[in-house]
């Protein structure tokens, strides 16, 4: 038996992200990977991206990673109502601000997909990891996405599970063809009713593969002051909160 912890979806949220990487060492879990967007929404972007490097973790190029990296214009989306788009704006501009260029360099190189594979008694388990889809990091597929759009993704990678983050969103989807969809929720800004610190765990068996969302608790409210403490809307910190505020 082999085990693999995945998260995704940090944004600057070093108090979620120490609370995830405790629980992983406490239930001894060596082997971990990062599906990106380590910046943006929580002031401690920098000290994400140093502790993901200090740690040596594997980790993919989130769109907010190469936004920050590489300074790429911000253009509102439709599915953001006014007061999210103007936060947005200002969230993303306080990053490229304060990111330093050390670590700019070190998001401009991380890759873009991951593809393990592991060799459990006589089979071998091929993963694929991904930030949003295969082609573009601003693709959003969720639970109610019709099941061909996945079991595509499982053929185009030749692999036996795909594992994404980039919604916020967490599921798991087993085919009976064969083959798991899984994302992996947000570690620092989940959209889930609970707000909770979302990552996965991935047991492999010679047999089968079981992927299990894991779900804890942090000092959230250590967070929210430090959002509230620095020059990022307070949009977020009420998003944490589950209020809606102005930000206008």
């Amino acid at each position: 038996m082999i085990q693999i912890a995945v998260f995704s979806d940090v944004h600057g949220n070093l108090p979620a992200l120490e609370a995830v990487l405790a629980d992983i060492e406490k239930r001894g879990i060596q082997q971990k990977f990062c599906l990106g967007d380590l910046v943006d929404f929580a002031p401690w972007g920098n000290e994400v991206v140093e502790k993901i490097r200090s740690l040596n973790i594997p980790c993919l190029m989130g769109n907010h990673d190469e936004r920050i990296a590489f300074d790429i214009p911000v253009f509102p989306l439709s599915k953001h109502s006014e007061e999210e788009t103007v936060a947005r704006f200002i969230a993303i501009d306080h990053s490229k601000e304060y990111i330093t260029e050390v670590n700019k360099k070190f998001l401009s190189e991380l890759p873009f997909h991951l593809k393990l594979n592991y060799k459990v008694g006589k089979k071998h388990w091929n993963i694929q990891l991904l930030h949003a889809g295969l082609a573009s990091n601003e693709t959003y597929l969720y639970e109610s996405e019709n099941d061909e759009v996945f079991i595509h993704m499982l053929e185009e990678s030749q692999s036996d599970i795909v594992v994404m983050g980039h919604t916020h969103l967490s599921f798991k989807k087993y085919f009976e063809a064969g083959g798991w969809a899984v994302n992996c929720g947000s570690v620092g800004r989940s959209k889930e009713e609970n707000r909770l610190a979302s990552y996965l765990i991935l047991t492999l068996e010679e047999e089968q593969i079981f992927p299990e969302i894991i779900q804890i608790a942090y000092p959230v409210e250590e967070t929210i002051r430090g959002i509230e403490e620095s020059g990022i809307p307070d949009y977020y910190a009420a998003f944490l909160k589950n209020e809606r505020i102005s930000v206008l």
